[in-house]
């Protein structure tokens, strides 16, 4: 079985479309040299991260998916290239707004949309004002190498997304993210606990997780990168650091990791008629 080489891009973004379409699209094709079959991009990477603040004027960014220009242009990428490519954008569908993730496959197919399922809020996290929680559900999509499981940022942090996405199929997960600062208590530092828990993620599962972040100063508020890759292990292949852009990629064999997971027991010894309380319970 052909390894499939998976690729993380991490980089400053603007306020400026154009010029991060051309910065990723740079990055892309520079990461193709190294023959990379599979590509995820950081979260919401059109433009600056407007979810620091409320302001209505940001939802004129968002657009329809068949309509959006960019998801029309990264999929002529991904035929010319042969590549699958995971882009994150504000999606406005009829009268309501997500944040969404176009999966597209290698021959510039689009595979499907996944709306985020979690949505924070916080300061310098005001997501629940622009966006509905997502109504698709997890999803897989067979893509030409491989089954891939796609969640955006904050559903990092709920272990029943990783679970579930595993439990459907897939050979691996991928993580568009802007994470970084807390603004209102700079004491608080989350990098290691945002990775620890996906990496906890991929032990439980057996499964090989990427995670691409935004990097540097917007607006006063710090994206810490930090991207990386685990292995079906839990154990970390590559990191970009805290102030780089570029891309990571590492080579996985998934044929090897579905015999690693069927020997190790996890899933066979689960008790799903046990697991019912935790969709019952009041919080």
């Amino acid at each position: 079985m052909k390894k499939i080489n998976v690729a993380a891009i991490q980089c400053c973004l603007s306020d400026s479309v154009s010029n991060n379409i051309k910065k990723i699209i740079d990055l892309i094709r520079e990461a193709k040299k190294n023959d990379v079959h599979i590509i995820v991009v950081p979260e919401l990477f059109e433009g600056s991260y407007f979810c620091k603040k409320k302001d209505k004027i940001f939802f004129k960014l968002a657009q329809e998916a068949c309509k959006n220009k960019t998801i029309i242009y990264f999929s002529t990428l991904a035929r010319d290239l042969n590549i699958v490519i995971i882009i994150s954008f504000f999606e406005k569908y009829q009268f309501y707004y997500y944040n969404s993730v176009a999966v597209i496959d290698a021959d510039g197919s689009l595979l499907n949309i996944y709306r985020k399922s979690h949505i924070p809020e916080g300061s310098g996290y005001e997501e629940k004002f622009y966006f509905e929680p997502g109504n698709t559900g997890f999803l897989v999509s067979k893509a030409k190498y491989g089954n891939i499981g796609v969640a955006i940022c904050w559903d990092q942090w709920f272990s029943e997304t990783a679970r579930i996405l595993t439990l459907q199929g897939s050979d691996i997960i991928l993580y568009p993210t802007a994470i970084g600062s807390e603004p209102n208590n700079p004491f608080l530092k989350t990098r290691r606990m945002w990775q620890n828990s996906m990496i906890g993620h991929s032990v439980s599962n057996c499964i090989p997780i990427v995670a691409a972040n935004r990097v540097g100063k917007e607006n006063g508020q710090f994206f810490y990168g930090h991207s990386f890759i685990v292995n079906n292990k839990g154990e970390k292949c590559f990191q970009i650091k805290e102030y780089d852009e570029g891309y990571i990629f590492y080579s996985f064999n998934f044929q090897k990791f579905k015999k690693y997971r069927d020997d190790f027991g996890f899933f066979k010894d689960r008790r799903p008629e046990l697991y019912t309380q935790i969709v019952s319970m009041i919080k």
